[in-house]
C-alpha cells in the first residue's frame, strides 16, 4: 500500500482537516499520478456537507485532478513516466453494459460507476479524491493532458468543462444556432467558451449586471439580465437550445418561453430542491426539458484535445488547503472567477 495524505471531511458539520490514508499499490493496469492541482467543484461542498444524503466519511473530495505520471503498471501502453495526466469524476464502471461499451460510462446501465471520491471500489474500500498528494487509477480512466496548456487551468475541465461540452455536442450546437447559457459561474463560463468556439450565436443570462463585461469578454454575443422582464421578452421563441448551469433554486419556465418550436433546455446545474415545470411551458411548441451529467472517457479526451487545439482553459483563482473554508464560503456566494484550484504544494 502507498502512504498518502490529503484533506478530509469527517462529518457534515466539520471543516476539512489533514488526513493520512493509503492508496493501493500500482497494479498491472494502473497509473500513479503525482497530483499537482485539483479544482474545487460545488459538488465537493454538497457532498462534504451531505446535502445529497449519500455521503461516506471520511471523505477526501476532488474530481478535477491533474498531475504528472510517476509510475505505470506492466500492461499500461498509453502513459509513461513524466506524462501530464488527468482524472475526472469516475475511476471505474462495469465496462460491459450498453452504455459503457458505447463510451458513455457515466450512464452505466448497471449503476456500477465508481466515482473518484465518496464511492466504493469493487472490493468495498472507499475512494479518495484529489485533495491529496497522489492517486492510483486504472489506465482506462486516466486522461492525457497536453503540455500546451496551463496545467492548473486544465483541472476544472475535468468536471466543469466536460459537464458543459457534452450536452452542447449532444444537441449538435454549431453555426446558425442561437444558444443561451444560464448562469456565469464555474459551469457557465465554460459553456459560454465552448458555445462560442462551436460557432453558435451565444447569449449569456445572468442575474448580475456586474457580470455583463465579463460575459462579453468570454465570448457572449449578447448578455441578458434575467431579472429584467423586458429584456427577456425580446428573446421569446428565438432559441434553439438553452444550457441551464444554475445550482440555486430558480424558475425554468421563464427560459422555456424563450425556446423555438422543438427547442430544448438542458439542466446541468443541480438545485437542491426539485424544479417545477408547467405543462403549458412545453406543450405549445413541442419543447423539451432534459438533463445531462459529465461525458464518458472518450468524449472527455475529445474535449481535452479540442481545448488544446483551440487554447481553451478555465478561468481560475489559485488557493491553498489552509484556505479551504474560505474557498467553500466564496463558492457558495458565487464570489470566484470562475473556479478555485488547489495547489497541492500547499499540502
Amino acid at each position: 500500500m502507498l502512504p498518502s495524505h490529503g484533506y478530509a471531511a469527517h462529518s457534515a458539520t466539520e471543516s476539512l482537516v489533514p488526513f493520512k490514508f493509503e492508496r493501493r499499490d500500482v497494479g498491472p493496469d494502473d497509473v500513479l499520478i503525482d497530483i499537482k492541482f485539483c479544482g474545487i467543484c460545488h459538488s465537493d461542498i454538497h457532498q462534504a456537507k451531505n446535502e445529497w444524503g449519500n455521503s461516506l466519511y471520511p471523505m477526501v473530495p476532488g474530481h478535477e485532478i491533474v498531475g504528472v505520471v510517476t509510475q505505470v503498471g506492466a500492461n499500461v501502453k498509453k502513459f509513461k513516466t513524466g506524462d501530464f495526466a488527468g482524472v475526472g469524476c469516475m475511476v471505474n464502471s462495469c465496462k460491459e453494459c450498453d452504455s459503457c461499451t458505447a463510451g458513455e460510462e457515466q450512464y452505466c446501465d448497471r449503476q456500477q460507476i465508481v466515482f473518484t471520491y465518496n464511492s466504493k471500489e469493487k472490493d468495498g474500500s472507499l475512494t479518495f479524491g484529489g485533495y491529496s498528494n497522489q492517486i492510483v487509477v486504472n489506465q482506462e480512466f486516466v486522461l492525457s493532458v497536453s503540455s500546451k496548456l496551463n496545467l492548473a487551468a486544465v483541472a476544472p475541465l475535468l468536471c466543469a468543462g466536460i459537464t458543459t461540452y457534452s450536452p452542447l455536442k449532444h444537441w449538435n450546437v454549431g453555426p446558425g444556432m442561437k444558444v443561451g447559457v444560464v448562469g456565469l459561474g464555474g459551469l457557465g463560463h465554460m459553456a459560454l467558451k465552448f458555445s462560442h468556439a462551436f460557432g453558435a450565436k451565444t447569449v449569456q443570462f445572468t442575474t448580475s449586471p456586474g457580470k455583463i463585461a465579463d460575459a462579453k469578454a468570454l465570448g457572449a454575443d449578447e448578455v441578458v439580465v434575467s431579472k429584467n422582464a423586458d429584456e427577456m421578452a425580446k428573446h421569446a421563441g428565438t432559441f434553439d437550445f438553452i444550457l441551464d448551469c444554475v445550482s440555486a433554486e430558480h424558475d425554468v419556465n421563464a427560459y422555456l418561453a424563450l425556446l423555438k418550436r422543438d427547442g430544448a433546455l438542458c439542466l446541468v446545474g443541480a438545485p437542491e430542491k426539485p424544479i417545477s415545470v408547467a405543462a403549458f411551458s412545453l406543450i405549445p411548441g413541442r419543447k423539451a426539458v432534459a438533463g445531462s451529467t459529465i461525458g464518458g472517457i472518450r468524449e472527455t479526451q475529445e474535449m481535452l484535445d479540442f481545448c488544446a487545439e483551440k487554447g481553451i482553459v478555465s478561468d481560475f483563482e489559485m488557493t491553498s488547503f489552509d484556505k479551504l473554508d474560505e474557498a467553500y464560503d466564496r463558492v457558495l456566494k458565487s464570489d470566484v472567477k470562475y473556479r478555485f484550484v488547489l495547489d497541492t504544494t500547499t499540502l
